[in-house]
């Protein structure tokens, strides 16, 4: 898979609905998967998006979560730009020049689901997410 570039929204609780809706809108193939799927079965916002991606007929890629709990949610900064594949050595030194001088909120690592991910916000206040495939086997 090459290395793609797509926008990630989040919502206060409402990222199931709106990704239904963009399903409508634009078509395509909507996966989703929850934080109770994910780890917390039982915890607080079990039901709520972790993930959601719709890939939709005309072959772009849409992605959204719902913000976990105790995260502030602030309208107008929802928005955030994913960047994905599985060239680790391209991703690698996209996130290390996109952290440089910015903040690491997610260090890229290793995560639950097997993917290597990361979260900052750039210098000029971008927020950027970097997922490495897994080796699919």
């Amino acid at each position: 898979m090459a290395t793609r570039l797509n926008p990630y929204i989040s919502f206060n609780g409402e990222a199931r609905e709106a990704m239904e809706f963009y399903q409508s809108v634009f078509g395509g193939t909507l996966t989703v998967n929850t934080f109770g799927e994910s780890g917390a079965p039982e915890g607080p916002g079990a039901d709520k998006i972790m993930h959601a991606m719709l890939e939709a007929d005309s072959g772009y890629t849409l992605m959204a979560a719902d913000t976990p709990p105790g995260m502030p949610y602030t309208p107008g900064d929802n928005i955030s730009v994913s960047l994905s594949g599985d060239d680790g050595d391209q991703l690698r030194g996209y996130w290390e020049k996109l952290s440089a001088a910015g903040t690491v909120a997610v260090p890229l690592e290793k995560q639950m689901w097997g993917d290597e991910f990361g979260m900052c916000t750039d210098r000029f206040g971008i927020t950027w997410m970097v997922n490495i495939g897994a080796p699919r086997t």
